[in-house]
């Protein structure tokens, strides 16, 4: 039955997409990252993102493609990049969906950017890179 299945909770686990200098230090880009806050690594970790929204002068809905990162493992306390994303879409809402192993057993836990939540008013120094970000 649905009601005996255990879904364990995902905690100590974060994405953040931060603003930082391109490797030619000329200008400002945003990297995602995942961020592994526990005390243990995560095993096989895979990362899907993907935008949607709808366009808010015509109405029309929007879709990016969705991609797929295979992380692998990723140790405690440290972190790993994701993908860039790009100023356009932060007018959507942008998703990404975690799933890692842990002492055999299976985590998953959907992050989602809300539109226009990645801003410089949201940005606090992110956890384990020391850079200014916005971290779910």
């Amino acid at each position: 039955m649905k009601k005996d299945i255990e879904i364990p909770k995902v905690e100590d686990i974060s994405v953040a997409v931060v603003k930082e200098w391109n490797d030619e230090k000329t200008e400002e880009v945003f990297n995602v990252y995942l961020i592994n806050l526990q005390n243990k690594q995560i095993q096989n970790t895979l990362v899907t993102s993907k935008g949607y929204g709808e366009n808010q002068s015509t109405g029309e809905k929007i879709n990016t493609s969705v991609l797929r990162h295979f992380i692998g493992d990723l140790d405690a306390k440290d972190f790993a990049k994701i993908e860039p994303i790009i100023e356009e879409v932060f007018g959507l809402n942008n998703e990404y969906w975690v799933s890692f192993f842990q002492n055999n057993q299976m985590y998953d836990k959907k992050f989602i950017f809300l539109p226009e939540t990645i801003c410089d008013e949201n940005m606090i120094n992110v956890p384990l890179l020391n850079k200014k970000g916005v971290v779910i």
